[in-house]
């Protein structure tokens, strides 16, 4: 028998997705995102003015930052202040590259979109969760944007999403909790569109190596994964704000 999964799920079943749109008063746009017991607060705000090397060109920008907080993980973490881990950094630049491959970043002139994802509670996946529910509030930031005239057109040209899939007692398990993201030999975050083109695929061997073989099995069961949460995106979306 394979690895049975902590809370009863197939391999390939995603967990349990919510998305709590405007969950905040003061962002463009906010959504409160949970996976299972991972919860993230993605917000949306806008700045005036770019990046040096954009200044003059006409073109905006999208960056992100990402923080867990203390009680996020058992035991607390120490908070960042001043000097930020590897790890947040190389986040943070993963949720701002694939979020601004949603745009065209000539139609929204020399401004800057900043998207902040706070993990509440994180029980793995936790950067997945934040481009996924980070498109939902980039979404309504930007109509929030067009509504007020700031924007004449909207840039939003993808919808994109991500998970993660790792490999388990040899097969391929979906959308990870921490216990199995512990256990697997092989884990990968990977970012789609909703028109099935690779944004980023993130790939590691925790034990050893793999073969092409297996790198086709995870990113098919990546694939069908990310398509889900598209659809769970677009019904969100599609649901008036109560």
């Amino acid at each position: 028998m394979g690895w049975q999964r902590p809370d009863g799920r197939q391999p390939q079943e995603l967990r349990s997705h919510r998305f709590q749109r405007h969950f905040t008063q003061f962002a463009l746009g906010s959504v409160l995102a949970q996976a299972g017991q991972t919860q993230v607060l993605c917000t949306v705000s806008l700045k005036e003015g770019v990046p040096k090397f954009l200044e003059g060109t006409g073109q905006g920008w999208l960056t992100a930052e990402y923080r867990m907080l203390p009680s996020a993980t058992r035991p607390r973490q120490e908070r960042e202040f001043l000097k930020l881990s590897g790890r947040t950094q190389e986040i943070q630049r993963l949720i701002g590259r694939s979020l601004r491959s949603a745009l065209d970043l000539s139609l929204l002139g020399e401004r800057t979109l900043i998207v902040d994802a706070d993990v509440l509670q994180a029980d793995a996946g936790t950067r997945s969760l934040a481009i996924t529910g980070g498109y939902i509030a980039l979404v309504d930031a930007l109509s929030a944007l067009l509504q007020q005239g700031v924007l004449s057109e909207s840039p939003l040209c993808h919808q994109v999403a991500a998970v993660s899939v790792g490999l388990i007692d040899g097969e391929p398990y979906l959308d990870l909790s921490y216990a199995e993201d512990v256990a697997a030999s092989v884990d990968f975050n990977v970012v789609m569109t909703a028109n099935g083109q690779f944004i980023e695929v993130q790939g590691t061997a925790e034990m050893g190596s793999f073969d092409r073989p297996t790198l086709d099995r995870l990113l098919d069961v990546a694939s069908q994964g990310i398509q889900e949460l598209i659809e769970i995106q677009q019904h969100v979306l599609a649901a008036s704000h109560e």
